[in-house]
């Protein structure tokens, strides 16, 4: 007895003494590094406890205490969180290129995508010459005009499954047909074939591999908070995305070892496939076959999940309000005369009304709360005070949507507010960047932009709606969940009614 009680006050003992030394080295540091202000860390895990299930939330609450420029450890990570249009700027402008780098979660390194990938690799050479490719030979204004007859293919095709659904009177899972038509609309614009199908019953391998790695990449990962235990992957999660990325990788490796063959005998597709392969057989050093398995793996999982969230929370929030959905319908039906005719995106710079809807959404639900997580490549003075070399830069983009000083009603969906007024989502209004600012912007914005009104404005001019379960629309649960994009936490499933 004696012995324990010894071991136990020895222990207590060593405790105390380590807490007080952390408290000491944390407040020694913090003064002489002059960190933006935040609130105080807990000894090892620092401000974790005050993540919560929503971090959202939680960050933009410590925001309104602390300033829009914040400090915060997250285990031994130190993080910026940036919750103002002003700071935005100035990171994402003024110093764009010293926070350019990225923090990489560790389930990135499935498949060593994160040493390859457009979304992960250093602002370097390497970085320049993808970001170059796709700006020119994927999403140019070029390829999105001929490639438009695809897209209107696969939306016709999503409106021929609602309409199965009508006949049968069956509930519509808008977020999973969402995901379905992005997935297959980029797939056959990389390889002009299908990924994916309506059908649940039907095998779907490549679409349940890109809902499996989705899944992992949004759980929180103690190896992201403690670098020193990345090595033995704590939660498995990293050995699980590895299984799934290997097959998304092998089926990419399948489908380019066909079309190398078939080129040997003149037959193109003039897809992105043929267009980078050509490139590669004029100048290697341009682009790589590891340089396009990695290109494809990342549009798949980053294009897909942010395409079908966003659709769904703007269905969600017509539904809920009912009169705003009657007056984005009659916009589309008094520019299409005829209920048979199909949208087309020829149409969408007539469609005020429909285009304040997609920003309201994003504003309102932007499908990457934090963006993609930014670092900084040297330390840089903002403000008065230091952001350290190495820090991880989250910037709040929801908090930036709630913010009253900028936005009136900020927790209404509102979509005249973007009527009559210049702002959009292209980086360079900072009150409103859903996809990011300055070089590290996402890529595939434009595309993202005519998918999302394609699909929106067809699913509202052909069909009414009503909840399963005769649940009115003002009782329908609006929450949300976070993981890798802001997903509603009770999935959007209605029945369509012909119009």
């Amino acid at each position: 007895m004696e012995y324990a009680s010894l071991t136990l006050s020895f222990l207590f003992a060593f405790l105390l003494t380590c807490i007080t030394v952390t408290i000491t080295i944390t407040l020694f540091s913090r003064s002489r590094s002059r960190l933006p202000p935040g609130p105080f860390p807990f000894p090892v895990i620092g401000n974790l406890l005050q993540l919560g299930n929503k971090p959202h939330h939680s960050l933009a609450k410590l925001s309104r205490r602390y300033g829009p420029l914040m400090s915060l450890k997250l285990g031994t990570i130190t993080t910026i969180v940036v919750s103002s249009p002003d700071i935005a700027k100035e990171f994402f402008q003024t110093h764009d290129h010293s926070f350019s780098g990225r923090a990489v979660p560790d389930v990135a390194r499935m498949v060593d995508h994160n040493n390859h990938s457009i979304v992960f690799l250093p602002a370097g050479d390497h970085w320049r010459r993808l970001r170059r490719i796709s700006k020119e030979y994927m999403f140019s204004l070029q390829r999105l005009d001929a490639s438009e007859t695809l897209r209107q293919k696969k939306v016709k095709e999503l409106i021929d499954h609602v309409n199965q659904c009508c006949t049968s009177e069956r509930a519509v899972s808008i977020g999973g047909v969402a995901f379905t038509t992005s997935l297959n609309i980029l797939s056959n614009f990389i390889f002009s074939m299908d990924f994916a199908q309506y059908d649940s019953l039907t095998s779907q391998e490549f679409k349940d591999n890109v809902w499996a790695i989705m899944e992992l990449v949004g759980k929180p990962n103690i190896g992201d908070f403690f670098p020193i235990l990345k090595s033995l992957d704590p939660q498995g999660l990293l050995q699980h995305a590895n299984v799934y990325a290997k097959k998304i990788i092998t089926i990419i490796d399948r489908v380019i070892d066909q079309r190398v063959q078939a080129l040997s005998s003149s037959s193109t597709n003039n897809d992105v496939l043929d267009v980078l392969l050509n490139l590669n057989q004029i100048d290697e050093s341009s682009i790589n076959r590891n340089d396009m398995r990695h290109l494809f793996f990342a549009l798949f999982i980053a294009g897909t999940d942010t395409t079908s969230s966003t659709l769904e929370w703007a269905m969600a929030e017509l539904i809920h309000n009912p009169d705003k959905l009657e007056v984005a319908r009659l916009e589309i039906i008094k520019l299409v005369e005829h209920k048979e005719n199909i949208l087309q995106e020829s149409h969408l710079p007539q469609l005020p009304y429909l285009q304040a809807v997609i920003k309201e959404t994003l504003w309102l639900h932007p499908p990457a709360p934090f963006l993609v997580p930014h670092q900084a490549i040297r330390d840089v003075e903002i403000q008065g005070f230091l952001v350290p070399k190495k820090a991880q830069i989250l910037c709040n983009a929801w908090a930036m949507g709630r913010d009253p000083k900028v936005w009136s009603h900020p927790e209404s969906f509102m979509p005249e507010r973007f009527l009559d007024v210049n702002t959009n989502y292209k980086g360079q209004d900072f009150e409103f960047i859903p996809f990011g600012a300055g070089r590290r912007i996402c890529p595939g914005l434009n595309m993202a932009h005519r998918i999302l009104h394609i699909m929106l404005g067809s699913l509202i001019q052909k069909f009414n709606w009503k909840l399963e379960g005769n649940i009115k629309a003002k009782d329908m649960d609006m929450s949300e969940k976070f993981g890798l994009t802001l997903q509603k936490n009770v999935p959007l499933k209605v029945i369509p009614v012909r119009l």
